[in-house]
Order: structure tokens, then sequence, then C-alpha cells
């Protein structure tokens, strides 16, 4: 096949700058290329190819010594063995990407926290213990309307045992909140039943910081929900449970399982 693209043309049908593909043939990752009596580098279409390739790779979170890797594979021109180191990395990434959700939830729950201590006590004169700018106060809950006044029906309920189907937010907040919930649930693609609950399962374009957020947000006043957010093959997901006194509003709130 002859080499009949200019580096200006790749990089226009690529999406690639000119610098970045100087920068993978420097590297490796593109094979080096023909060069006119002037100099100009020339290309074929197997380029475009390579480079779809290794522009997946790097949509996947591959690094580009990862992607380098790759094309050793991609040379031997049979998917099988592609599709092989694919899953390979594309299963650690999985076990990385639930492991940062896992922190980012923990952090956005500590932010949260952090915003309401800083909203209850303003001192007249300088910081102290109780104000949330030097140190982490366990502040106290605000008092709130119950969503649902009711208790566990199959013990008594007490502080150190199993919350009570309660929401903690005020009168005024309660209606953000849900508007909030809308909002992000008309991306669930499809809703699954699962023991004491619900599995939501969210379209790819639901940016996870928005999920994370609210869900942190709402664990904060509703202790009575038991939130787990899942990354997989399937996509981005939220399974919800609750207690049996609480399943009405599970359904309310988050839908019914098709």
């Amino acid at each position: 096949m002859t080499a009949e693209l200019t580096i200006k043309d790749v990089a226009n049908a690529s999406g690639f700058s000119p610098n970045t593909l100087r920068y993978y043939e420097q590297i490796g990752l593109l094979p080096e290329s023909a060069r006119t009596p002037a100099g100009y580098r020339t290309y074929d279409h197997r380029t475009l190819d390579r480079l779809a390739f290794i522009a997946r790779a790097k949509q996947l979170g591959c690094r580009l010594e990862e992607i380098t890797g790759l094309t050793t594979a991609w040379d031997g021109g049979r998917c099988g063995p592609i599709q092989d180191q694919l899953r390979e990395l594309v299963a650690d990434k999985i076990t990385a990407a639930k492991k940062q959700l896992a922190e980012l939830l923990t952090f956005t729950s500590e932010l949260q926290h952090a915003a309401t201590a800083l909203e209850r006590h303003r001192p007249d004169g300088p910081c102290d213990e109780r104000c949330g700018c030097v140190t982490h106060p366990d502040a106290p809950r605000s008092t709130g309307v119950p969503v649902r006044a009711v208790r566990r029906s199959t013990k008594p309920h007490c502080d150190d045992d199993e919350p009570a189907v309660a929401c903690t937010l005020s009168v005024g907040s309660v209606k953000g909140r849900l508007d909030d919930w809308r909002t992000l649930l008309a991306n669930v693609e499809r809703r699954e039943q699962i023991d004491d609950g619900i599995r939501l399962l969210f379209r790819g374009s639901l940016p996870p910081s928005e999920l994370i957020g609210l869900v942190a947000a709402e664990q904060d006043c509703c202790q009575f929900f038991d939130f787990a957010i899942t990354v997989d093959a399937r996509g981005i997901a939220l399974e919800v449970r609750a207690p049996r006194d609480a399943q009405a509003i599970v359904e309310s709130l988050f839908g019914v399982p098709a």
C-alpha cells in the first residue's frame, strides 16, 4: 500500500496532533514513516487503523507503555491475542476504578460533614473547637421531618442497633433533594430487583462524581438506606437496600424494577 497521506492528513483524520504523531513514532507506537525526497513524513491508510486502535486503548485508560505492548499483538494481524490482552488490562482497571470510587465516596462524605459543621457555629471572636476551621467536630444532626416515622418491626430499635427509618433533612431542603434525584434518575437505563432493594443501571454518559455526591448527601440524612456503587462490564450501577418497613420509600424514590 502506497504512503500517500501527509502528517496533516493523518492528524485531521485521527484527532492526534502532528506533534503527538511524531512523538508516537519516536517511542515506537507508530512505525517509522516514509519520507518524501524533501524529507516530509508520509503515511498509508493502515496508520489510521492503528491510530484508531491506540485511541480506543487510551479511552479504556491504558497507559502509553501498556499500549506499546498491545501494538505488538496488533502487528500480528489477529484479533484474539489483542482481545486477550485488553481483557486483562480492562479487568485490572475495573478493580482500580472501584477502589477510586470508594475512596472518592468516602472523601465526599467527609466534605459533606465538613460543610455541615462550617454552617452550624460561627464564633464572634477567634476560631474555636466547634467552628470547623481548625478541628473536625462531630456535629450533631439537624432536626427535620421524618420521611416515615416507623421502626423495624422485627425487633426494637436502639441507638446502637439499626437506624430508624427517618430523614433529618429540613422541610425546605426536601424538595431540592427530590429534584436532584429526579434529574439523576433520568439517566437510569434499567432497574433490577435485588434482595431488600433495587439495582439501578445508568447510561454511560452519567458522570460518576454526580452519583457519588448525591449518594453521600442522601446517606448523611437517611441512614437507613444502604447504598453500594458498582462498576463492571455493564457500566455504573447503584444498589439501594433498606429495611422491610422502608421498601415503599425505596420504590417511591428510586422506582420499581421492570
